[in-house]
């Protein structure tokens, strides 16, 4: 629950309400008061906006996952799938896009510009297995530039991980982190 959370916002919220008891306790000439809303409100009120112009929001997912899903996931995902699942559905602070680093390693971001962006995800049962989706907006790198990449793709992800890369309209790219069976 705590991943839903923005802390920039809470420190924006904590410190904004510190700050003002701070300025009415200034006009108010209530020293001790006034001290502790200026030193605590500012430096949190600070922390909170540059926390706040530093954040990336999380992924939303396209669909919600069924309770046999959920299970599956529970019983079989590996502990790729897991992370990215996590990391990808919370906030995020002084990163520009989710999997950015990854996309840069795999060699599908040549620059900020052209890089795919996540912009939805969700969990599904492909060939008796649980799949990861990733769903991509991708205008600037096509699906054959995506194809080449499959074996790196796999082995990044992996081990036990097989991957599917299908194109969707508009530019979009899905991208599916299957579980295979241990060889």
């Amino acid at each position: 629950m705590l991943r839903k959370v923005p802390l920039g916002g809470v420190l924006l919220s904590i410190g904004s309400i510190l700050t003002l008891v701070g300025f009415v306790a200034y006009f108010k000439d209530m020293a001790t008061l006034n001290l502790a809303g200026f030193f605590y409100g500012i430096p949190l009120l600070l922390g909170g906006a540059a926390l706040r112009a530093a954040e990336l929001e999380p992924v939303p997912y396209t669909q919600p996952a069924s309770d046999t899903i959920v299970a599956l996931r529970d019983k079989t995902a590996t502990q790729t799938q897991n992370q990215v699942r996590k990391d990808v559905t919370r906030y995020r602070y002084g990163q520009d896009a989710h999997l950015d680093i990854a996309l840069e390693r795999l060699g599908l971001s040549p620059n900020d510009k052209q890089r795919p962006v996540l912009s939805g995800l969700r969990e599904e049962l492909r060939d008796g297995a649980y799949a990861l989706v990733l769903e991509f907006d991708s205008p600037y790198m096509a699906l054959e530039a995506w194809q080449e990449k499959h074996e790196k793709i796999e082995k990044f992800f992996g081990p036990n991980i097989r991957a599917e890369i299908e194109s969707l309209p508009e530019d979009q790219v899905e991208l599916a982190l299957i579980t295979a069976s241990a060889v």
